[in-house]
C-alpha cells in the first residue's frame, strides 16, 4: 500500500501498545456506548467494538463490567465528546479528541500542555482540515480466505485500503464506512481484533531529532492526561 500506509500502520499498533492508557480509554468507549444505546451487545455495534477492543488488550472483565454499571446508573454524568486544536513547536499541527465530565477542567489543562511546551492552542476549525477521518479494522485472517475476492467485497463497503499480514488483515475506510464495514465483516464470520477511528494527516513535516523530542514532549503530555482518548499530529 505504499510507504504512507506503513506509516500510518505503524503509528496505529504504537498506540494500541499502550496498555494503561487502553484500559481508560476503552472504559470511556464502553460507558459512552451503553449511554447511547443501551447495555446489551446484541443491540448496540458501538458497544460490541468497544468489547473487541477490550478483548485484543487483555482488559480485566470486571472493568468492563464496572464501566457498563457506570453507564447505566441515573447517578452518573454523561461524557462530553470534545475536541482541541493547535500547534506544537516548528509548526507541527496536533488534534486532541477527549470525553469529559468537566470540559472547563479539560481545555484548562489542554491549554497549560501547549502553553508550557512552547505550543499555542488554536480554536476549532484551525487544523481540523489538515487530517481526514477514517475508521480502522484489525481482523484475524482466515486460512482459506480469497484475498482478492475480500479486496473487492470491502471495497464495495466503501474501503479504501488493505493490508494484508500472515495472521491479519488491517482495513481503513472513510469515518462513515464504520457500521457497513463491521456489518459486513460480522456477517462473513471474521473475527474483528481491533476497530476504532483514526485522524489521518494529509501533509507531514520533517523534523530533526531535536525538534521530534521537542514536539513528543508536549505530545506526550497530553496523552497522560485522563480526559483525552487520541491525540494526532502532522509530525513525519
Amino acid at each position: 500500500m505504499g510507504r504512507i500506509f506503513e506509516v500510518r500502520k505503524h503509528k496505529m499498533f504504537a498506540r494500541f501498545a499502550k496498555m494503561s492508557k487502553q484500559f481508560a480509554r476503552i472504559s470511556k468507549e464502553v460507558f459512552m456506548a451503553v449511554k447511547a444505546s443501551g447495555p446489551l451487545p446484541e443491540n448496540n455495534p458501538r458497544l460490541r467494538a468497544a468489547y473487541q477492543n477490550a478483548r485484543s488488550v487483555n482488559m480485566p472483565k470486571d472493568r468492563i463490567e464496572a464501566a457498563i454499571k457506570k453507564a447505566t446508573s441515573k447517578d452518573e454524568k454523561d461524557l462530553e465528546m470534545l475536541t482541541y486544536e493547535g500547534y506544537a513547536p516548528h509548526g507541527i499541527a496536533v488534534f486532541v479528541e477527549t470525553a469529559t465530565d468537566n470540559h472547563t477542567r479539560t481545555v484548562a489543562n489542554i491549554r497549560s500542555y501547549f502553553n508550557k511546551y512552547n505550543g499555542s492552542l488554536g480554536v476549532n476549525g484551525s487544523v481540523a482540515f489538515m487530517f481526514e477521518h477514517k475508521c480502522t479494522f484489525r481482523i484475524k485472517r482466515k486460512a482459506d480466505i480469497d484475498i482478492d475476492n475480500l479486496e473487492l467485497e470491502l471495497i464495495d463497503c466503501n474501503c479504501e485500503e488493505m493490508s494484508v499480514e500472515p495472521e491479519e488483515i488491517i482495513i481503513y475506510a472513510p469515518f462513515d464506512a464504520f457500521g457497513k464495514i463491521q456489518a459486513y465483516l460480522e456477517a462473513q464470520d471474521f473475527e474483528i481484533i481491533e476497530s476504532g477511528f483514526d485522524r489521518v494527516p494529509t501533509t507531514t513535516k520533517k523534523l530533526t531529532q531535536e525538534q521530534e523530542d521537542e514536539v513528543n514532549k508536549l505530545l506526550d503530555k497530553i496523552e497522560d492526561d485522563e480526559d483525552v482518548l487520541n491525540v494526532y499530529s502532522t509530525m513525519e
